[in-house]
């Protein structure tokens, strides 16, 4: 007898259920996002036979209520992934039982990263892995793995299946620690009455894994697929049920990649790491700073060096501008990349109010340069000194970094972790840093002088000294 189907609709952004289509989602007012579902008329969850505790009319639970006081608080068991750039990101290395969520745009160099890592657990930890291919045949996987020099004696094992109930009886037979599932969009469940890919089917996929790690404490690394503007397809659940996500992102006209956390249990989040994108696979950069700072060798006005903490480690970073005359009466070309754009039509209020400088008739074009995103306030003095540089066309020293943040008064207030941004720009060389005056060290590294500042003017009278 063939079991009967309710259709349902839902939204792949927020995951809210409609009876009927419609174009508009009330609760996060997105256009065109709402796709036609089934499932079973009777609502019953699905049912897999891996599952332990299950039986055809009641479900026997071993686990018990416990005292939120008497849980034991031991450090979490970690092993790590052969990268130490891929270790940071992930809080210090990979936790046994955890889903991690890979995302990144096609060529990013997801499947060779994971395909290097477990390599590297398999030969130097003895750890035993699994590799599911759901996109690409075994000759496939086997040419890259040839042409990365991954081959020699590599144990590595490999699945080609898309069936998550077949996945997961394999997974109980081979035992391994650390599983791989490339990707979970063409993933599919026997019950689900849809096509792989679809909402239903990568949220119930998603959800079957997620309770098959935490069962059999084997760590899953799912591979996601992202959409043109950048996010991850699939329902926002898909980023929910897992205990990490990251995403690998690769600019068109670089040789580096950025991996960066979004979501993370065991560690910090928006914690970034840098790998080189070569022809042999991907290789960390244990010095990110080095790769972003190559500047030339003249010096140009509207350059300035900032000190930006991303996770839990100090970067430094170019941030160019450039101040032009507009064509028209009321210049609009505001152009932003690797920084908020409200936030620069603060600061140049704030410059023209406590500065004395005014920029009406002028258009304004701010860049990051290494392709970094900073979403922190520490940027906004570096900002506005590479603004004044450039309307002036004045270059700054090439050995002075800048950090600190500037209120709506002018003043230069203190940011986190001052010392350790001090400390990295002595490391590279520079001799001279502006910066809160709060955050001036008591000791003060060999060969550097530092300028502590209380408000913007006092920055705008150093620069005529140094």
């Amino acid at each position: 007898m063939v079991k009967a189907v309710k259709r349902f609709f839902i939204c792949n952004k927020c995951s809210l259920e409609y009876p009927h289509w419609q174009g508009q989602c009330t609760n996060c007012q997105a256009w065109n996002t709402i796709t036609e579902c089934y499932r079973e008329a009777t609502g019953v969850a699905v049912r897999p036979v891996w599952f332990a505790g299950y039986d055809n009319q009641t479900i026997v639970s071993t686990k018990k209520v416990q005292k939120l006081r008497n849980i034991c608080l031991k450090k979490l068991p970690r092993f790590s992934t052969g990268f130490k750039e891929f270790d940071r990101v992930l809080g210090g290395g990979i936790v046994p039982g955890s889903v991690i969520l890979l995302g990144g745009s096609p060529g990013a160099g997801k499947s060779t990263l994971l395909l290097q890592t477990l390599c590297q657990i398999t030969t130097q930890l003895q750890i035993k892995t699994l590799y599911v291919s759901g996109e690409e045949s075994l000759q496939q996987v086997a040419i890259r793995a040839h042409r990365l020099k991954l081959l020699p004696n590599t144990e590595l094992n490999i699945l080609p299946e898309t069936n998550i109930e077949q996945i997961c009886l394999t997974a109980l037979e081979e035992k391994p620690q650390l599983m791989v599932i490339d990707s979970i969009q063409v993933m599919y469940m026997t019950d689900v009455p849809s096509s792989p890919g679809s909402i239903s089917q990568v949220r119930e996929a998603a959800a079957c894994l997620t309770r098959f790690a935490k069962n059999e404490g084997v760590a899953v690394i799912m591979v996601g697929h992202v959409t043109k503007d950048g996010s991850l397809a699939g329902p926002k659940v898909l980023e929910h049920c897992v205990d990490c996500s990251i995403m690998l992102n690769v600019d068109s006209d670089s040789h580096f990649g950025i991996l960066r956390s979004n979501k993370n249990r065991f560690g910090a989040v928006n914690e970034l790491g840098v790998f080189a994108m070569t022809e042999h696979g991907l290789h960390e950069v244990n010095n990110p700073s080095a790769i972003f700072l190559r500047r030339r060798e003249e010096m140009t006005a509207g350059s300035s060096v900032m000190v930006v903490w991303e996770g839990t480690r100090p970067l430094l970073v170019e941030i160019q501008a450039l101040v032009d005359d507009s064509i028209i009466a009321q210049p609009r070309r505001r152009i932003v990349v690797g920084l908020e754009q409200n936030r620069l039509e603060i600061l140049l209020a704030v410059l023209h109010r406590h500065g004395g400088l005014q920029m009406a008739n002028q258009d304004v074009f701010v860049n990051v340069v290494g392709g970094v995103k900073v979403s922190e306030t520490s940027a906004d003095l570096a900002l506005m000194l590479a603004i004044v540089s450039s309307l002036h066309n004045r270059p700054l020293p090439r050995d002075l970094v800048v950090f600190g943040e500037v209120g709506l008064a002018g003043e230069i207030r203190p940011v986190q972790s001052g010392q350790e941004r001090i400390t990295e720009a002595a490391k590279h060389g520079f001799r001279y840093a502006i910066l809160p005056e709060a955050n001036v060290p008591k000791k003060v590294p060999e060969n550097m002088q530092i300028f502590g500042v209380k408000k913007l003017t006092d920055a705008l009278t150093i620069l005529e000294q140094i």
